[in-house]
């Protein structure tokens, strides 16, 4: 027994003994603490030589940021030069559109006042003429300038016309006159009167009253799917039922 006990002893104390490994003790969080600290060094170390190869190669970053920069505030003046000029360009198409519209306005005042002054050179040619004529050859009635037209509304027609008292006449002439207008509708002819009978109201626009002249202008409407052929104007001495003196104009 005692040769087997310091059989043992030798081996767990004597050459043949197991070799032991003396550590000090880190605690765990201060090897997270290390590795943590070991990545963070690894990251900024691949950063730098990230940049570094970049500066290498040609490439600056922050000469890229400053490019950068300038250009944002190019591009923030560029779109305000724009946004200044769209303004420029608004007011400036309102300002065309008003002239545009004034012109338009002038240049319908100017034709009307054309036509107007063509009217007024038709109607002294035919003064002239009436007083150059001799009074006793003349007839004692005369229709000048009768023209019918139609206006911008379907159906509706403006006529205008100039009644001469040309010969001897003692006082002022008191009449009236009518209208008698041709239609073509449905295929068949159609002959309307105006005034119309019974309308009093009505005839009372249709009165003349003159020395020497008088100017008559006035509408009528007919049905626009009618088609208008001729207008006859007749003229009557008031206590007269037969006209003076008649005038036809022709629509084509």
């Amino acid at each position: 027994m005692n040769a087997a006990r310091l059989w043992k002893l030798r081996q767990r104390f004597g050459i043949a003994a197991p070799r032991v490994a003396v550590r000090t003790h880190v605690p765990w969080y201060l090897r997270w603490l290390a590795l943590a600290l070991l990545l963070a060094f690894s990251a900024a170390l691949a950063a730098w030589m990230y940049d570094a190869g970049r500066r290498f190669a040609g490439f600056d970053r922050s000469e890229v940021d400053r490019e950068m920069a300038a250009l944002r505030r190019d591009l923030a003046a560029g779109r305000e030069q724009l946004e200044r000029l769209g303004k420029l360009a608004n007011a400036a198409e309102s300002k065309i559109s008003i002239e545009r519209v004034a012109q338009q306005n002038l240049a319908r005042q100017v034709r009307a006042l054309e036509g107007e002054n063509a009217r007024l050179r038709e109607e002294l040619a035919v003064f002239e003429r009436t007083l150059s004529a001799d009074p006793k050859s003349s007839p004692p009635l005369a229709i000048q300038r009768f023209k019918v037209q139609p206006e911008l509304l379907p159906g509706e027609y403006r006529y205008h016309l100039l009644v001469l008292a040309p010969g001897v006449r003692a006082g002022e002439f008191q009449g009236r006159y009518e209208l008698l207008v041709s239609l073509a509708q449905d295929g068949r002819n159609v002959m309307m009167v105006l005034p119309e009978a019974g309308g009093a109201g009505a005839q009372q626009g249709f009165r003349l009253a003159f020395k020497r002249f008088q100017r008559v202008e006035g509408t009528f409407r007919v049905n626009p799917a009618a088609r208008v052929e001729s207008v006859q104007v007749r003229v009557y001495e008031s206590g007269s039922g037969q006209a003076r003196v008649t005038h036809t104009a022709k629509l084509g």
